[in-house]
């Protein structure tokens, strides 16, 4: 019998702990002020966004 290597929740919930921390500075930037702000609440609201059509683009068929 082979010893279980040990369960790291980090590398199972880091990347989509890191989308929902962006997606929640940019919800708040949206909230907070015009003209650069917004520019950053965009490209942080995005990364959801890029990330899904990333996997979806490298997904096994």
């Amino acid at each position: 019998m082979t010893p279980r290597t040990p369960f790291r929740p980090l590398a199972v919930f880091g990347i989509p702990v890191a989308i929902a921390l962006v997606t929640a500075v940019g919800l708040i930037a949206a909230l907070l002020d015009d003209g650069v702000v917004d520019a950053v609440s965009w490209a942080a609201l995005s990364v959801p966004v890029l990330a899904a059509v990333w996997s979806w683009r490298n997904r096994n068929r």
